[in-house]
């Protein structure tokens, strides 16, 4: 299991890219993806919505459990990944892709997301 160098982790186990003009790209690791096995169903915060960094913004049931999604950081909502609502399966294929989960105009970065180096010790991966 690899993590692109180029993204920061949460504890949570959610990815987040580099702000390009002010909005990141959230999602959750392959590791997150594994441990949960097959994701069947994804509720994404809506557009417009205000995320808070820590607090849950969404869920996703795998045919193991359901899993509180978190938001890494705070900011607005811009867009939700429509392909992942039609067909959950994209986070377990393509967790760092295709299976993105929103973007969000970041207004507040916690100081503790990790390296990508950081989270596979974190992890365990």
């Amino acid at each position: 299991m690899s993590n692109p160098q180029q993204l920061r982790y949460s504890k949570e186990h959610e990815w987040l890219t580099a702000a390009e003009n002010g909005v990141s790209t959230v999602g959750i690791t392959e590791y997150a993806a594994n441990a949960l096995g097959d994701v069947v169903y994804a509720q994404l915060p809506e557009v417009g919505e205000t995320v808070t960094a820590g607090e849950t913004c969404g869920e996703l049931e795998s045919t193991k459990s359901v899993s509180d999604l978190y938001a890494p950081v705070t900011g607005e909502v811009t867009e939700t990944n429509q392909d992942v609502v039609d067909d959950p399966s994209l986070v377990n294929s393509a967790p760092f892709e295709g299976g993105w989960l929103f973007k969000v105009r970041v207004t507040e970065e916690p100081k503790d997301l990790l390296t990508a180096d950081e989270y596979a010790e974190f992890s365990g991966v």
